[in-house]
């Protein structure tokens, strides 16, 4: 089959999450034999700020860990629809492309045989619910979220008639036990600043903990401004900046447990959407422990596959815990890593995809058809 992805960047990671999902979906696809073409927009922000960050150099360094992947850089202004999507079977469309993008695709399919679908990884929905509005879906197949919550958005909201949950997951291709040299008493966090989202989580889930136990502490990530990093310093964190998603397996082994400090809308509002950081930190094996947010859809065992606080003192009892236990830290990280394999890998998402593919080709065809007309009659 031939799938064709509209991506704001598979390249670039700098602050888009979405890539880290991508790749191991198009690794998966491509190693059943499926041919997957993955457009992104010639210098679209992400890739600019990784270039500026850490030189042009790093923009394909992902090539490296994902060797079979490529991107088709396109002019927006010259993208020629017929001729990208030409014998596609399947075509995915990320939420980070611009509405006019996703009109003209939807355009394009009124007179072309493919499944398309829109592909909703973000928090906008709750946060600035008026730019969805902007989205014409209505020659879309359907939407692919990943929560519940943001499946029920789409629904509430009408812009969508069909909604499927699709959660994000690890690729354990790539995100797996490293050996490494463990400093003592060692934390590390993974993760972007962003627009004031969470800094107060950061605050009290982080820096206050690091600070009260005088760990060694490192934090990665990036649009951290300068009170950021100051405020680091202070609490005792060494902040590293950008770190490539794909060398996260070898950072983790060099520390004895990770935190998971999701953004305000994924611990509130969008209920059941732990973004993709835990499953990859949990696919790594090493121990985590995360501040609040409401598993509605029972993807983990909470206090199994990873410990939950609810306050600063409970985080600080948390690290405390697991730096003292070896035992039980390292139960937890197997019983993380198993619930990975078991359930929440990138090809149990691809065997979910398929199955979204075959659903729609089956609601077409003209047994299916035949069916609902005898159900009408």
């Amino acid at each position: 089959m031939r799938i064709v992805v509209f991506s704001h960047s598979i390249r670039s990671d700098w602050n888009n999450g979405n890539a880290h999902f991508l790749r191991g979906v198009v690794t998966d696809l491509q190693s059943r034999g499926h041919a997957v073409d993955v457009y992104e927009p010639r210098n679209g922000w992400s890739v600019q700020n990784l270039a500026a960050d850490a030189g042009p150099g790093m923009v394909d360094a992902f090539k490296t860990a994902y060797p079979t992947i490529s991107a088709l850089e396109y002019d927006p202004e010259a993208l020629d629809l017929d001729r990208a999507l030409d014998e596609a079977q399947l075509v995915i469309v990320h939420e980070w492309n611009p509405p006019d993008l996703v009109r003209r695709i939807g355009a394009h399919r009124r007179t072309h045989r493919y499944r398309l679908l829109f592909h909703d990884t973000h928090h906008r929905s709750v946060t600035d619910p008026a730019s969805m509005d902007g989205y014409d879906l209505q020659d879309y197949d359907g939407v692919l979220a990943y929560g519940g919550s943001l499946r029920e958005r789409y629904l509430s909201a009408g812009w969508a008639r069909r909604v499927w949950v699709w959660h994000e997951a690890a690729d354990v291709r790539v995100f797996r036990p490293t050996i490494g040299d463990v400093e003592e008493g060692s934390i590390v966090w993974i993760g972007n600043w962003g627009d004031d989202e969470r800094t107060q989580e950061l605050w009290e889930f982080l820096l206050a903990p690091v600070q009260a136990l005088r760990l060694k502490a490192s934090v990665y990530g990036v649009r951290y401004p300068p009170e950021a990093t100051g405020a680091l310093r202070l609490a005792g964190c060494s902040y590293e900046g950008w770190l490539p998603n794909f060398k996260v397996p070898q950072v983790f082994a060099r520390f004895a447990l990770t935190l998971h400090v999701p953004r305000r809308a994924y611990a509130h509002e969008l209920a059941g959407v732990p973004t993709i950081r835990p499953f990859e930190a949990l696919a790594c094996g090493i121990p985590l422990v995360s501040a609040p947010w409401q598993d509605t859809e029972r993807l983990f065992t909470i206090g199994k596959d990873f410990l939950m606080v609810r306050n600063r003192r409970e985080m600080i009892a948390s690290i405390r815990d697991l730096l003292n236990d070896t035992e039980m830290a390292a139960e937890l990280s197997a019983h993380g890593r198993r619930t990975i394999l078991n359930r929440h890998t990138c090809a149990h998402r691809v065997d979910e995809l398929l199955g979204i593919y075959r659903e729609l080709e089956r609601s077409d065809s003209p047994s299916a058809s035949e069916s609902a007309k005898e159900m009408i009659s």
